[in-house]
């Protein structure tokens, strides 16, 4: 399962890269506007900041809802850093613009997807990525993780190389129930993948290791 740390924070990209285990990053521009990243040339500077934090793929939102804005746009972000992965919203021009770019090879993330049949039709149009928002369909007493089952399945059935990425991970036991599931990659906050670390008996364990070795010392 890869690891994607949603931020636009260069400070937590950079504390989650130090641990190892970071694959990417995405994030958008409600993201952006929390950080006070406001304006096209502020914004592009960001993205290509944080690409050269990490090493894996990192997602750039669009914000146009037409086909040739979301173009416009996608090949300005692509030509930003070969890190770059289009983020293109469930929408019609959002699936047209995802072919348009899969048959350039340019990596795409389809975002916003609520149902398995957005997520079959992500997988139609070549997506590199499809982003189930779990965390928000918890939010409305729906199941984000009965989802990711579903996609998974129908993703099996056909040998679909998209990639499931689970998004709007809220907390650690969201990762841990993903990765049963089968999810190809999580997104989520610092917070969420530093949780995996916790564990009291891990911690007392390591107390009492300390402690038996300052008695011989």
């Amino acid at each position: 399962m890869k690891f994607f740390i949603d931020t636009a924070n260069l400070d937590q990209i950079k504390e989650a890269q130090a641990l190892g285990v970071l694959d990417g990053v995405t994030t958008n521009p409600s993201l952006m506007a929390k950080e006070g990243i406001k304006g096209e040339e502020n914004i592009l500077k960001h993205y290509a900041d944080i690409c050269n934090i990490v090493d894996g793929d990192v997602s750039a939102e669009v914000i146009s809802t037409d086909f040739a804005g979301m173009v416009k746009e996608g090949e300005a972000l692509a030509a930003l850093h070969p890190q770059i992965v289009i983020k293109l919203p469930m929408i019609a021009d959002g699936v047209k613009a995802c072919k348009y770019f899969s048959d350039k090879g340019i990596k795409t993330n389809v975002t916003l997807v609520f149902s398995a049949g957005q997520a079959l039709l992500a997988a139609k149009a070549g997506a590199t990525y499809m982003s189930p928002f779990i965390g928000r369909l918890d939010d409305i007493s729906s199941d984000g993780l009965h989802l990711i089952s579903e996609i998974r399945h129908i993703y099996n059935n056909y040998g679909f190389e998209t990639e499931i990425l689970a998004a709007s991970v809220r907390h650690t036991m969201h990762i841990i129930d993903c990765a049963k599931i089968g999810a190809d990659v999580m997104t989520g906050p610092l917070s969420a993948i530093k949780g995996l670390l916790k564990h009291p008996l891990t911690e007392s364990g390591l107390a009492q290791f300390l402690a038996d070795y300052n008695k011989g010392n």
